[in-house]
Order: C-alpha cells, then structure tokens, then sequence
C-alpha cells in the first residue's frame, strides 16, 4: 500500500447529503413483484451498508456494494449495455462536427475543455434522467462554460513539461469527447505519452475496454482497466498496472463526479473535470447547476 493509499484512506468523504441522496435513490430500488418481506429484508441490508460504511469510504463505494446486494436478492442489477452503446454511437455521429468546431476556436485546447465538461451531463449515476434534447442545449453552450483561467494556465504548464500523462475516463458517450480533448493535448505537446483508465468491470453507464474500443480509445493512446467496478478511482483496489501508470505519471486528469469523489485529497498532481449535476456539487463551489468546472488537486482540501 503506498502513501497515498494510506493518507487517502485517512479522509472523511462522506457528507450527510450524500447519504440522504443515496437512501433516496436505492432504499426503494426493488422490484415491485417481490414479496414485502424480501422488500424489507432489502431495505435493511440497504440501512446497514450505510450505517456501517467506514466515513472514509466514497459513496461511489457504498453504491457499488448496494449493487452487490441487489444482485444477489434480485438478480441482475440495472444493465446499461444497450445505453452505453446508444450514447458512444450518437455521440460518433457528431465527432467530426465536434471535431471541426475544436479546430475552428481561437483556443482550440480550451474548447476541447469545454465540450469534454458538458458531455459529463451523461451520467446516468447522478442523473435521474439524461435527455437527449437538454444535451443537446447544453453542447450548444459549451463555449460560454467558464474555465478558471489559474487553473487553466497551471495546466497548460504542466502539460508543456510532462511526459507521462494519464487520463481517467467517467461515462459513455462524454468518452468521445474526452477522446478530441485527448487528442487536442496531444497535438499541442506531442512528447507527451498518455494512458487511458477506463473501469475493470461494467458499473452503470461507465467505460470499460470494451466501450473504449467501440469509440476508439485504443488508436490515440494505451488503455489500461482500473480492477475494479467502482464507478470512480478507489485507490485501496486500484489495478497494480493503474497503479504503475498513475505513479509515473506528470500530470492526470479525471473525468466525472465520481472520480473526484473518490481522488480528491490524495496529494497527486491531478486535474478534475466535470459537470456539477447535484446541488451539493453546486453548493460546494458556489456555481448554478450544470456549470463546469476545472479543479485542480490543490484546491479540493476544504472540499
């Protein structure tokens, strides 16, 4: 176990909001044909996992092991094969207009951002509903996001200095996007050597091997799994190879809530991107919902 493990095992990530959030999403998650005793018997387990979770464990965590639960009781959980696939599809068919409107800005690098950031609205974790017409609207908008310009700079720095360069992948469908801004750093500092995280099992609409290769990942640079069906970095069961490439790595940067929720804190030189979708991400940085935000590693300690 390295430092990092450690020290970030020692933070307090969960937050009462998160918790209500979560009963509110999964305490009733049953199938309405079951027996009312198997519905309560759920719901306790449910309680339990909850009640009992360590306060350093990341609510992606718990969700995951709720998920375990469900499956074992019920079946099969929530599939999001068929979604996944739809959205990279829909996705690709925009990839060249996508493309054309990155190369076309007055800074192409910063317009990669902006798109990479609204595409982090297809979350099918933290939404209730991802529609399609609002994605639309949204991308329509995406170069009137904000990006911290000290963070922005700092980034641009960083990149023009490094030569290992790890990207941490969240969602299906926004990976396409991820994919130009990948290719966007790549053209602006070509002694750059990338590796893409994508997740070791499938958990909700996230991208595993299987997704990277259908949208491509594998022809810009080295994708590596995580181990593991978290939906988000838990480094206490992050893949030794992951491992290795986060270790060696300049800079990094991590798409998604999760991904925040479950790095932040730990010390690495890495920037977040996401898409505040919940108000307790709006509150926590004092934005209006559906804002981007740029955040680098420095700045999550009061987080």
């Amino acid at each position: 176990m390295t430092k990092e493990t450690k020290k970030i095992q020692e933070i307090h990530r969960l937050r009462p909001e998160c918790i209500t959030c979560t009963c509110d999403k999964y305490l009733r998650k049953y199938p309405e044909d079951v027996p009312e005793e198997a519905k309560i018997d759920y719901m306790q387990r449910v309680m339990a996992l909850i009640a009992e979770a360590p306060k350093t464990d990341a609510i992606p965590v718990i969700v995951r092991d709720i998920d375990k639960v469900r499956r074992e009781m019920f079946g099969e959980a929530d599939n999001y094969i068929r979604i996944k696939i739809h959205f990279n599809q829909i996705m690709m068919e925009k990839e060249e207009e996508f493309r054309r409107q990155i190369a076309e800005a007055e800074d192409p690098l910063k317009m990669a951002l902006q798109l990479s950031m609204i595409g982090n609205y297809i979350d099918f974790g933290a939404m209730k509903n991802v529609d399609e017409k609002k994605l639309n609207q949204l991308l329509g908008t995406a170069k009137e996001q904000k990006v911290d310009e000290d963070t922005y700079s700092r980034l641009q720095q960083d990149l023009s200095k490094a030569e290992r360069f790890v990207f941490f992948t969240d969602n299906c469908g926004e990976v396409v996007l991820d994919k130009l801004l990948i290719e966007e750093i790549k053209k602006r500092y070509p002694q750059i050597s990338v590796s893409i995280v994508v997740r070791g099992a499938e958990t909700l609409n996230d991208v595993t091997r299987m997704d990277a290769a259908q949208v491509g990942l594998g022809e810009i640079a080295y994708v590596v799994d995580n181990g593991n069906d978290v939906a988000g970095t838990w480094l206490p069961e992050l893949s030794e190879e992951a491992l290795a490439r986060m270790e060696s790595a300049d800079v990094m940067m991590a798409k998604g809530q999760a991904n925040f929720e479950t790095l932040r804190c730990c010390g690495k030189n890495i920037y977040y991107l996401f898409l505040c979708k919940c108000h307790i991400f709006s509150d926590m940085f004092g934005v209006e919902p559906f804002s981007g935000m740029l955040v680098h590693e420095r700045d999550t300690r009061n987080s």
